[in-house]
């Protein structure tokens, strides 16, 4: 759900890491910034600075887990080729 209202600070971090897998653009609509990614990006810079972090682009706040992160699932497959 985007915000009425842009998000500022550790909120701004926060929803900008939840949603950095979704892209730059829809984590900026869903931070409040409509389709300001210039706007969202300077804020989110900013904001990352004042607490000691210096990003370069939204996929540096995806984290390892985020990227491993798959969906539990079961493979179900022949034992070989032959046996289809």
């Amino acid at each position: 759900m985007s915000q009425s209202k842009p998000l500022t600070e550790l909120e701004l971090i926060d929803c900008a890491k939840a949603n950095a897998k979704q892209g730059v653009a829809n984590a900026a609509k869903l931070c409040g910034y409509g389709d300001d990614v210039e706007q969202f990006m300077d804020a989110l810079q900013a904001a990352c600075q004042r607490i000691g972090v210096n990003i370069n682009s939204l996929s540096d706040l995806i984290t390892e887990q985020q990227h491993n992160r798959q969906i539990p699932g079961l493979e179900i497959a022949p034992d070989s080729s032959s046996s289809l």
